[in-house]
């Protein structure tokens, strides 16, 4: 595993860099991070952690089995783990994680936050779609996934794996962390502006959607595909309820079938989800985000459904995009994490199901999602995680 090597010659502080400027940090400037310390850790960072505008965040020797989730808010996370820790978990060699149990791992990575950077994190791609459920904590914090200005300190990260048994081990990924100064937020006015320029939204026969036929509102609407190619085209994929371990160090390995149930096209195009079972859908849309933006979608809107739409709803700059400026083949479908709450609910083909927000980097990233730095789900259709054969 490359480590990240320092530089001989640091010409700029990352506050001399970032002068100015608004948006999350891109590679570069998070490499610079890391050289000057905000970033730090005990163990030799990797080249392969930085993503092009994210760092993942790695596991420690430990995971800690709690009895439910908290919030320290005004106190330290080791403090409350004190309180409501049941067992230790050794994960130097790897440790299950059971099923539907509550889990506190340390990470190895700490920060020591300049006042003007906050930061942010969220679950990887392969994390959500395997149905675990995972979000950093901080010392004193009152919400999930967000690091206040400035802070210093550790990072913590509690894992519920939902539909699987899985085995962990020490030192792999499975959260991402965004670096932010100022306010990242695209209007809706930008965003129109934006879209003329570069179109977003792809027809799935590949023709770019105009932007008088998108709905923006507070980002872009997209809808979710239940038509699939074909009278026996599969649209979803269940989780069963009863499945082996899952090796999370091992990539292209499982049979599908033995952990999913396939779901095939209904005559009319609709699909009853029922309550608290975990499906893997897929939009009906193709997406590009350029290189100059980032996109997230929003996992839970009630107004919407009952249901949470995205565990990892992070889209890197490049996600759909096939290099050029030309808008023509561009675009790739994105993949939906789902999991109804409360009652049984219906979708059918082509109907609103969730809505992805755009946001500013401070510069455009040296790597971009894609081939190049082997991203898993650059050109996928409907697609399951990258622990399962395809």
């Amino acid at each position: 595993m490359k480590t990240l090597t320092a530089k001989s010659l640091v010409k700029k502080t990352l506050e001399q860099t970032l002068k100015g400027k608004s948006g999350y940090l891109a590679d570069r400037s998070i490499e610079l991070a890391c050289h000057q310390g905000i970033i730090h850790t005990e163990n030799s960072l990797w080249d392969s952690q930085i993503q092009p505008v994210s760092l993942d965040l790695r596991l420690g020797k430990k995971a800690y089995r709690i009895q439910s989730s908290f919030l320290p808010e005004k106190d330290t996370v080791e403090r409350k783990l004190k309180d409501l820790m049941l067992y230790e978990v050794d994960l130097r060699d790897g440790g299950i994680l059971e099923k539907g149990a509550i889990y506190l791992i340390p990470l190895m990575e700490e920060l020591d936050l300049p006042s003007a950077i906050y930061g942010c994190t969220n679950p990887k791609s392969s994390t959500g779609r395997l149905d675990m459920f995972t979000r950093v904590i901080i010392d004193h914090g009152h919400r999930f996934d967000e690091i206040s200005p400035g802070y210093k300190g550790k990072l913590y990260l509690e894992v519920i794996s939902r539909s699987f048994p899985v085995r962990v081990k020490e030192g792999i990924t499975l959260n991402q962390l965004r670096l932010i100064q100022g306010n990242p937020h695209l209007s809706d006015t930008q965003l129109k502006t934006i879209y003329k320029k570069t179109p977003i939204l792809f027809d799935k026969k590949g023709p770019a959607i105009g932007v008088n036929d998108v709905k923006i509102d507070g980002g872009l609407f997209i809808s979710v595909d239940l038509a699939g190619r074909g009278k026996n085209a599969i649209v979803a994929y269940k989780a069963k309820t009863n499945s082996s371990v899952i090796d999370l160090t091992k990539t292209n390995h499982y049979l599908p079938e033995d952990f999913w149930e396939p779901i095939r096209v209904h005559k009319k195009n609709r699909l009853v989800l029922e309550p608290e079972s975990f499906y893997i859908m897929m939009s009906r849309e193709k997406i590009c985000i350029w290189p100059n933006l980032v996109g997230e979608m929003i996992a839970y809107e009630p107004n919407s459904g009952e249901l949470r739409t995205h565990y990892a709803g992070f889209f890197d700059p490049g996600f759909g995009w096939h290099g050029g400026r030309s808008s023509k083949g561009q675009g790739t479908r994105a993949v939906m994490e789902v999991r109804p709450h409360d009652v049984p609910f219906m979708v059918e083909d082509g109907q609103t199901f969730c809505r992805l927000k755009f946001e500013k980097i401070t510069e455009k990233p040296n790597r971009v999602y894609g081939k190049d730095i082997a991203s898993h789900y650059h050109s996928q259709e409907l697609k399951l995680s990258k622990y399962f054969k395809s």
